[in-house]
């Protein structure tokens, strides 16, 4: 009987991304990239809580307030600020935060050029710098060529990289937009077979196979 449940869970979950492919088309894949930017701010919070200070948490969170209230540019110098002044956590989600910042008032390049000096930066720690990058490359997906995309990407792929499961979404969007479905499907199905990516990211990955299959037929 569980199989059964399993089964209808699972068409359950096929309908929806369909429907999400129906009425989006791109914007359904595009959306898998947006998880990095929410996976960047609850990483470094989480990680760096502990070593917070006062007046860094009262800076951190008046940029907040002026970034959720619309004043991004405000917002950025206020990140900025604080990178410059804080200690080593507060001091690199305050950067990573900069860079929203930017995205929001519409500077991509200097969002771009501010997630490349932390992931360039040997003195913070690998993992922020390679999710630095993999924002970086979040970013440049639109105006950059797909040598640029990969060669960014290709380091994040590593055994060893925590962000590896995030790259190889990245990619498989890369193959697709370039007409490449069948590589863009054998890129998610790997993540779909990957028993160290988390049970999100598989899901993620099986739905968009569902949708690249039945969408877009055999091709590519």
């Amino acid at each position: 009987m569980s199989d059964v449940f399993r089964e209808v869970d699972e068409d359950v979950r096929r309908d929806q991304w369909l429907k999400l492919w129906n009425t989006y088309g791109y914007y359904a894949i595009a959306a898998v990239v947006s998880v990095v930017l929410l996976v960047a701010a609850s990483v470094g919070w989480t990680e760096y809580q502990l070593s917070r200070h006062q007046a860094e948490s009262e800076q951190l969170a008046a940029a907040s307030r002026s970034l959720a209230e619309g004043q991004a540019e405000i917002a950025a110098k206020q990140f900025a600020v604080l990178a410059d002044s804080a200690g080593d956590g507060y001091g690199i989600l305050a950067r990573l935060r900069e860079a929203e910042a930017l995205v929001a008032a519409g500077d991509k390049p200097a969002a771009v050029a501010v997630l490349d000096r932390i992931s360039d930066d040997s003195d913070v720690d690998p993992a922020m710098g390679q999710l630095a990058a993999l924002m970086a490359v979040y970013q440049l997906m639109d105006n950059s060529s797909r040598d640029e995309l990969e060669r960014r990407l290709t380091p994040l792929m590593a055994a060893d990289s925590p962000w590896r499961t995030s790259a190889r979404e990245l990619t498989g969007l890369i193959a697709y937009r370039a007409g490449e479905t069948a590589a863009a499907r054998q890129m998610f199905a790997d993540i779909v077979e990957d028993p160290a990516a988390s049970q999100a990211a598989r899901s993620r990955a099986a739905g968009l196979l569902a949708i690249l299959g039945t969408a877009l037929g055999d091709g590519g």
